[in-house]
């Protein structure tokens, strides 16, 4: 005996058409919230990066060239300082980017009597993560002090301010002996701006000669140097372009020279 199908009262009906009708609602309210939920997180990126700081700048070097080293001190300054000079034109030394540094040097006998002259230049570019290149310029020309300061074996070493060599300027006199022969030795370290002028000048009289006075050399060294420094400005003056400030090249740190 079958037993009679039971149908849905009308009140049960009338839940489940209800529940149906409220299923897509609720579905679309969801997508609806996720929506506005991207909306919410693209805005609060907006507002960080409209906040985000700038990156930092630094003043332009003053210098962006420098001149040939060898040419520095042409004509009768070298023939002055290094009499009957191996070569008038100079050595220049190696160095892998010659607008960033750049050296020469010369050497001669005359007689008995030696003579060795050296100069060389520095530049520092502006750089963000660095400083300004005066900055650094500042920072390099306290190093070379201290380094003339602590040469080996100097001897009577006498320290003092140059005259009127760029916006600063150390000098230095001291005695060296190399074998049997005393040298008589003076540096002077000049900062112009963005740029560092390092001056060597010694000598020594051979086979028992007299030896050079060196309150001479001194002052032989200072007159050097201050053309040195003349000779950076006029390089720039003549077209040389102001350096500028970059943010990601590190200029590798100069070694001191080596004492002659």
């Amino acid at each position: 005996m079958r037993r009679p199908v039971q149908r849905p009262t009308r009140p049960r009906l009338a839940r489940l058409l209800a529940c149906a009708a409220v299923a897509p609602a609720i579905l679309v309210a969801g997508c609806s919230s996720g929506s506005d939920s991207s909306q919410d997180a693209a805005g609060g990126a907006a507002s960080k990066s409209a906040g985000a700081k700038p990156s930092p700048t630094v003043e332009a070097a003053k210098y962006g060239k420098l001149p040939q080293p060898c040419e520095a001190l042409a004509g009768k300054a070298v023939e002055e300082l290094v009499p009957k000079a191996k070569s008038k034109s100079g050595t220049a030394g190696k160095s892998g980017d010659v607008q960033s540094r750049s050296t020469c040097s010369w050497n001669g006998l005359d007689g008995y009597q030696y003579r060795w002259l050296d100069v060389s230049f520095q530049r520092f570019e502006s750089d963000a993560t660095l400083g300004s290149g005066e900055k650094r310029a500042k920072d390099y020309f306290a190093k070379q002090v201290d380094a003339t300061k602590s040469t080996q074996d100097a001897k009577d070493l006498k320290s003092g301010k140059g005259e009127g060599i760029g916006e600063e300027s150390a000098t230095f006199a001291y005695g060296l002996k190399k074998g049997k022969d005393d040298f008589r030795n003076q540096t002077v370290v000049a900062r112009s701006a963005n740029v560092i002028i390092t001056l060597n000048y010694n000598g020594t009289g051979y086979e028992d000669a007299k030896q050079p006075n060196s309150a001479d050399l001194l002052k032989d060294a200072e007159a050097a140097a201050k053309k040195a420094v003349e000779a950076v400005a006029a390089e720039n003056e003549a077209g040389g372009k102001v350096g500028s400030a970059t943010s990601g090249s590190k200029s590798p740190e100069p070694k001191s020279s080596p004492d002659k």
